[in-house]
């Protein structure tokens, strides 16, 4: 018995010991593994300068375009989550697009916060400081760089260009879906250091949200690639050459093969949104935007936007597409393009990051540069939320590189960094408060640029929920001067003079509409509208029995139709 329990105390003692070195060595692990203090500090500074500009978005109140469409006026949203809204979110093309996870996220800032604006806004505002961070983190993480890489989120978290995607509610896309293709580029990084396939699993998985969120990202894989060149390092060159093409390709295969899965998805969700805008008639046809036309403005385009990221000014809400390109601009822009791509090239060995940095900004914009025109801006300062990185990238490691063998490298970069950050910051201060409301930020958008046909059309329509229907008239027709056939403005003009009683202009401008866009079915209803208050109500059932052929399912001509009917069958 005596030896029994003597043994069963050894056990014990033993089974103490055991746990005692455990647990030092889980002491000594997390002390090894521990979140640099420094690193906090910086992430506490990121957050606290982004939030500092952005905090006045809290009180604006929601942006009459879009806007309404996502939220205020979509009853799938604005109701909060049900069963029915969850269905729709994954099953509709509504706004042009398949991006369910947006309409999710919309549908809990309803159940969170109802229909408050400000609340709505902070939420985008959440977002954008997480992409900070994560813009932050992942670079650390990829590099080993602790001061570029915070210079990089830094800029990105206080440059005005991005304020259109924060300040914009409708724009929640933007930030949401560039949160899960950061937190797509920090896992892949995390599966290149320890190549578990669990973490593939959650890097593809991170994708697939953000592609759930805008399809702007589908040019991820692609990014994935040139971060094994650069930080990464996976790329393995061919010493017998100094060309990219003919320098390792075939060599490095397997990286093409490893990010398939990545590109099959990106062509999916390519064509559901192709298909998407198509169906929504968001596409222009190459009759209204001439291919010609189109590769002028990409070309112009890619140097504007580097302009206004190196030096932001005269940003604006919409750019109005130019009545012809200078020639000029574009075989001057297409000099600078082609010049800086085979530099880029050339150094890609020596100074990788800059062919990375270059090849981000062209290839994350090539979704949005203008071949495959949806709508009518020839450009657009939201598409440079995630292009705009590559840039930055390019800026931080080549002043880096420039000033490695100064004897002051770490003041003059430190100063600079600060005076560059505190310059953006205040444009950014400032930039933000133009988009307190709508017809504040329209007014600063036409001083800022000019022959702006659809802002006048957007200034008018907001003049005029504001029953300010005189001065809505005055943009009007300065729209219809600019792009006389504008079918659009003619329609609302209409409806200002049918609600003033001034009948006969207002049919003028309805079948103005109707001429330049003859499968125009609201026109041909309020066109009938206005020849029923005239007592033309032979004329007014034709145009009713029109809007209803070209949209069967148009309710308004559907009960104004039926309301006539029974009128004239009780006579």
């Amino acid at each position: 018995m005596c030896k029994k329990a003597e043994i069963d105390f050894n056990g014990i003692s033993a089974f103490f010991i055991h746990a005692k070195e455990i647990s030092m060595n889980a002491i000594n692990s997390s002390k090894k593994f521990r979140f640099p203090r420094k690193h906090f500090y910086i992430a506490l500074l990121l957050v606290a300068a982004t939030v500092s500009v952005y905090w006045p978005v809290g009180n604006f109140g929601f942006f009459q375009i879009d806007d309404p469409n996502y939220i205020i006026e979509n009853p799938n949203v604005s109701q909060g989550f049900t069963l029915k809204s969850v269905i729709w979110a994954f099953t509709s093309f509504h706004a042009l697009n398949w991006h369910p996870l947006t309409w999710l996220s919309h549908m809990g800032d309803v159940a969170l916060y109802g229909l408050n604006p400000g609340a709505h806004h902070l939420t985008n505002l959440v977002f954008h400081s997480l992409n900070t961070l994560l813009l932050f983190f992942a670079f650390r993480k990829m590099t080993g760089a602790l001061w570029p890489s915070a210079f990089v989120a830094a800029l990105f978290a206080v440059h005005p260009i991005h304020v259109e995607s924060v300040a914009w509610v409708a724009e929640r896309k933007d930030v949401l879906s560039t949160f899960f293709g950061l937190l797509t580029i920090l896992s892949y990084a995390g599966f290149v250091s320890c190549r578990r396939w669990t973490r593939y699993g959650l890097t593809l998985m991170f994708f697939i949200f953000g592609l759930m969120s805008k399809p702007m990202i589908v040019t991820l894989p692609f990014v994935l690639l040139l971060l094994d060149i650069w930080p990464l390092g996976r790329f393995d060159w061919d010493d017998s050459s100094e060309s990219l093409m003919t320098g390792g390709l075939y060599k490095n295969r397997g990286l093409f093969v490893e990010k398939t899965p990545f590109f099959v998805l990106s062509a999916l969700a390519g064509t559901v949104t192709f298909i998407a805008q198509k169906e929504g008639g968001a596409l222009l046809s190459l009759h209204y935007l001439p291919f010609q036309v189109r590769i002028e403005n990409m070309l112009v385009t890619y140097i504007k936007y580097i302009g206004k990221t190196i030096w932001p000014s005269k940003l604006a809400f919409m750019y109005p597409y130019p009545i012809q390109f200078p020639l000029w601009q574009t075989i001057g822009s297409l000099l600078l393009l082609t010049l800086f791509t085979i530099m880029v090239i050339r150094l890609i060995r020596c100074r990788s990051y800059l062919a990375v940095g270059w090849f981000w900004y062209l290839g994350t914009l090539i979704p949005v540069i203008g071949l495959v025109q949806v709508g009518i801006q020839p450009m657009a300062d939201r598409y440079t939320y995630i292009p705009s990185i590559g840039i930055f990238i390019m800026m931080v490691w080549g002043i880096q590189d420039f000033l490695r063998k100064c004897r002051y490298k770490q003041i003059i970069t430190a100063v600079s960094a600060l005076i560059v950050l505190i310059f953006l910051m205040g444009k950014t201060c400032q930039q933000v408060q133009y988009w307190r409301d709508t017809t504040t930020l329209l007014r600063h958008t036409l001083r800022v640029t000019e022959n702006n046909y659809v802002i006048h059309f957007d200034l008018a329509r907001a003049l005029e929920r504001e029953n300010r229907y005189n001065e809505a008239i005055e943009h009007y027709r300065v729209a219809l001067r600019i792009k006389p056939d504008f079918a659009p403005a003619h329609n609302a003009m209409g409806e200002v003079l049918r609600r003033k009683k001034e009948l006969d202009q207002a049919i003028v401008h309805y079948l103005q509409a109707i001429r330049y866009y003859p499968n125009y079915a609201e026109a041909y209803n309020n066109l009938g509208v206005a020849l029923l208050m005239q007592n033309r109500t032979d004329e007014a059932i034709r145009s009713f029995r029109e809007a209803l052929r070209i949209k069967p399912d148009y309710l308004s001509p559907r009960r104004n139709l039926n309301k006539v009917l029974q009128s004239e069958a009780g006579r």
